[in-house]
């Protein structure tokens, strides 16, 4: 089942990451509104303040961020009861097979390396969302786990 309009928040400390990203929620044909915070300390903040029922659909999470990383908040995140089923996808620059088990381990929902190219990107963004979506935003199974655009 297909969301109408999927809320969207992006943790990713890097300015051009964040653009690229928004101009590619943009232009794919799903309809989407995007929250942005720059590093896992704010993420958390962000998180602390909303409610079960005003969460966003999907976390887009980069594990490099100053102050908190991502893998520190994933591990945070599903530490809280509010939060322990919270859909996150773990975007990175690395693709590092160990780096991936530790993520999927953790409890992250999907796992996506950030393409360079920005029509891979506006793929990957919106197969990461109809996929999410058709899997009730829950974590497959692992061979399911990296998303490629």
């Amino acid at each position: 089942m297909t969301k109408q309009i999927y809320n969207i928040l992006l943790a990713d400390d890097d300015n051009d990451d964040c653009s690229f990203f928004e101009e590619a929620l943009d232009e794919i044909s799903l309809a989407t509104t995007l929250v942005t915070v720059n590093d896992g300390v704010q993420l958390m903040e962000f998180l602390s303040d909303k409610t079960t029922d005003n969460l966003p659909d999907l976390l887009f999470l980069d594990l490099n961020m100053p102050r908190k990383n991502g893998s520190e908040c994933l591990a945070e995140i599903r530490q809280i009861d509010k939060l322990k089923d919270f859909p996150i996808v773990i975007f990175s620059t690395s693709l590092d097979s160990e780096i991936v088990d530790v993520m999927y381990n953790k409890g992250a929902t999907f796992y996506i390396r950030k393409p360079g190219d920005f029509s891979k990107l506006k793929s990957v963004i919106e197969n990461a969302l109809i996929i999410a979506s058709e899997n009730n935003f829950k974590q497959p199974e692992r061979t399911h786990f990296v998303i490629q655009p």
